[in-house]
């Protein structure tokens, strides 16, 4: 769903940063190159229009570094409308082909004289570190290839003066997330929800026939893909390149299978990267493991291999809204570029978009791969980042349990209870706390239907076979209710004495949820109006808008009026003239009292009868439905994983300090903070918080509404990425980072 000229003018901070982005007189040249992965359209089509939005022409560059040097027909201008519809389409509309010929001088300049006859010297290159590397080498060469040319007639001495550097931005497009310095790239998420898709549709015939599965996902150098599905499903085990098996893991995977059907769990779930490998280098099959189970312990044992499924379908909202970014981010590092600037890669840390020295980044992915081949694998390891080193140790906690005689007993009892709305994700955020629990030596309680059930006394012990299976569930298997602890204080307390409960982890809060699905495309000449939930909280509309390439998203914490609705409708009428016939508008469920969903779709029925008609669609529980994403299936994991370890920290420090122990941070909120995982005591929150409205009085993704508006071709100001200068790669400080 995308935009058209508004009729709004800029204003003077506006001018000021239009004047400070311009990107008159420059031609940017955008190209996909490798593997494909889903969400490359996105990065293009935010790329195309950011351009233009700043005056810059931009060329779509066909068949990757191919159509380079081919030139001709391969290099075409495009124009706003080139990159409509394409936000929700898989692989790349430009294509992307490998090529030999740029490898070659002879290739590359060829590839520099067909874009120095079009004035080309920025370039954006989505995709892997090959492709990245090779546009580092263009850049370093081209004033040499210039001069070539020059001498040898091809191009005049004026064009090689005028042209005489060449920009590099990379975006990372590629779905086994093997790229150095980025917490993800472009296509990983996607790749998740394939793999996810099928395990869950697996898990039911499994069950059904207690069969074991091997499941094989890509990865030939790098086993994120594997780690995270295998953590996203609750797999018993998981082959990656980067961390091979103990000797003798043969014999302790079957004892883990058939310690796992001993506890009733009527399937096994083995999850292998193409590229694992053992200690000695040597390749793990599927079809080995699957062998070797059927000859071990007999089981009735399938292998699914899952190939190109995980680079096809429609991209995930994360995978959209990353590339959008990027794609903006990357058109204003491209016109913030001197001369000197190296070649660099936009990234995200958290929630924070970055720049990054693209070599910096080449080198240290190469250096994983360098440190496998010399056996060295836990530099492996620590060079893939703090992110994957986390999810590596959480998994082995979740998997594996120590015999009971093995883990120390601390005498402390922790219970778990969901609370507020059911949200995706609860379950695996459950079962992450109940084992790292077990695992720390706790006895771990389960406290059903909120702290209605927790007055009442529904609380019973869980161990670590209850929780088996949950990660992939929806809703929440505990039970969950808005009530507020308020009139159950006392009573709530009686069953902490009763129980000896000496700590609490509560799951919930301001009905928080990380799902909306967004599909809007529709007949021609028609505008959808969908009302999403959140409360007074904007994040799904807002986010949901720049996942759906939306005209407009209305949010309580942007106050809109009368005169904003109607340049709304003014921009869609203008918009219908074009060959863009379709308007998506979303409205958060509390943005206003009085221009409610049903208000909105009359006014814009009214004002746009003969131009185009409406549709209105109110998403309600849906949203809060389904299975959990692999995202909020991880992101729940690490989390509640985390919270057990600060509770048993906290348990230690209290050790011998009678039996009250309170101090100001001894009840704390975890979540994300731009880029780190932090506690944060609840008397700090108080004073952030709008508790009237339910949400923080300042929000991060606010700062994301003009990507929206600038997509769909509205004049706004628009904040550049906090860091404009290069990034040092991965620093290593005392804060854990906040990557899935």
């Amino acid at each position: 769903m995308d935009g058209h000229d508004s009729p709004q003018t800029p204003k003077g901070s506006l001018r000021k940063f239009l004047e400070q982005l311009s990107g008159a007189g420059k031609a940017i040249g955008v190209l996909t190159s490798g593997g494909d992965a889903q969400g490359m359209n996105a990065a293009v089509r935010a790329v195309v229009r950011m351009g233009i939005y700043v005056g810059a022409k931009v060329y779509f560059i066909y068949e990757g570094y191919q159509g380079m040097v081919d030139g001709g027909s391969n290099i075409v201008e495009a124009d706003w409308e080139s990159v409509s519809s394409i936000l929700q389409v898989g692989g790349t509309i430009i294509g992307s082909a490998r090529c030999q010929d740029f490898r070659t001088r002879e290739g590359r300049l060829k590839a520099a004289c067909n874009l120095v006859q079009l004035g080309i010297t920025s370039l954006c290159v989505i995709g892997g570190d090959g492709s990245l590397t090779g546009a580092h080498i263009f850049q370093t060469e081209w004033s040499g290839l210039l001069e070539e040319l020059a001498r040898d007639g091809k191009i005049s001495t004026e064009q090689a003066q005028k042209h005489g550097h060449l920009n590099v931005v990379g975006m990372v497009g590629s779905i086994d997330n093997d790229f150095c310095g980025t917490d993800m790239t472009i296509g990983t998420d996607s790749a998740l929800h394939r793999i996810i898709e099928v395990v869950d549709a697996i898990m039911t015939t499994a069950q059904s026939h207690q069969r074991t599965f091997v499941l094989e996902v890509m990865g030939r150098h790098c086993g994120y893909l594997a780690l995270v599905s295998a953590l996203a499903c609750g797999a018993d085990w998981v082959f990656l390149p980067e961390s091979p098996p103990e000797e003798g893991w043969q014999e302790n995977m079957c004892i883990k299978l058939s310690e796992n059907r001993a506890r009733k769990k009527r399937l096994n779930i083995i999850i292998v990267a193409e590229g694992a490998i053992d200690t000695q280098n040597k390749p793990i099959t599927s079809e080995q493991i699957k062998e070797l189970v059927v000859t071990q312990l007999g089981y009735d044992t399938r292998v699914t291999i899952l190939g190109h499924v995980q680079r096809g379908g429609t991209p995930s909202a994360f995978d959209r809204i990353l590339a959008s970014r990027m794609g903006v981010e990357a058109v204003v590092a491209l016109l913030q570029a001197t001369p000197e600037t190296p070649a660099c890669v936009v990234s995200l840390s958290g929630n924070q978009a970055v720049r990054l020295p693209l070599m910096e980044c080449v080198q240290m992915t190469q250096e994983v791969q360098k440190a496998m081949d010399e056996r060295r694998f836990k530099d492996a390891v620590r060079l893939r980042g703090r992110s994957f080193e986390n999810n590596l140790n959480t998994y082995k906690r979740l998997a594996i349990k120590l015999p009971d005689s093995e883990i120390p007993k601390s005498n402390c009892n922790v219970g778990v209870v969901n609370v507020g709305a059911p949200a995706a994700g609860m379950n695996a955020a459950v079962r992450a706390a109940v084992r790292v629990g077990i695992s720390e030596g706790h006895k771990m309680f389960a406290v059903y239907d909120g702290f209605e059930g927790f007055a009442k006394g529904q609380i019973k012990e869980i161990g670590w076979g209850d929780v088996g299976g949950w990660t992939g569930q929806g809703g929440s298997i505990l039970g969950t209710k808005r009530t507020l602890p308020g009139k159950y204080l006392e009573d709530i307390a009686a069953q902490m004495r009763t129980h000896g409960i000496s700590a609490l982890l509560i799951i919930g809060g301001f009905e928080t949820c990380d799902r909306i699905k967004q599909s809007a495309s529709g007949t021609k000449r028609r505008v959808f109006i969908i009302e999403t939930m959140g409360g007074f909280c904007g994040y799904l509309a807002n986010m949901g808008g720049l996942a759906a390439g939306a005209d407009a998203a209305y949010i309580f914490e942007e106050p809109f009026d009368i005169r904003d609705l109607q340049s709304n409708v003014e921009h869609l009428t203008e918009k219908m003239k074009t060959s863009i016939q379709r308007g998506l508008v979303l409205r958060n469920e509390s943005c206003s009292e009085n221009y409610t969903t049903d208000f909105i779709y009359q006014l814009y029925s009214e004002e746009g009868k003969g131009v185009f008609d409406c549709r209105k669609n109110v998403l309600g529980h849906m949203q809060q439905g389904g299975a959990p994403s692999p995202f909020d299936r991880n992101f729940g994991t690490k989390i509640s994983a985390r919270a057990m370890q600060w509770i048993s920290s906290k348990l230690r420090e209290s050790v011998g300090k009678g039996k009250k122990f309170l101090s100001e941070d001894s009840v704390c909120v975890l979540g994300i903070s731009k880029r780190t995982l932090l506690f944060q005591p609840v008397a700090e929150l108080k004073k952030e918080t709008d508790f009237e409205h339910r949400i923080p009085k300042e929000q991060w993704w606010l700062k994301l509404r003009p990507l929206m508006k600038i997509l769909a071709k509205y004049k706004v100001s628009f904040e550049v990425s906090d860091a404009s200068q290069l990034e040092p790669v991965q620093p290593r400080g005392p804060e854990e980072p906040a990557a899935i």
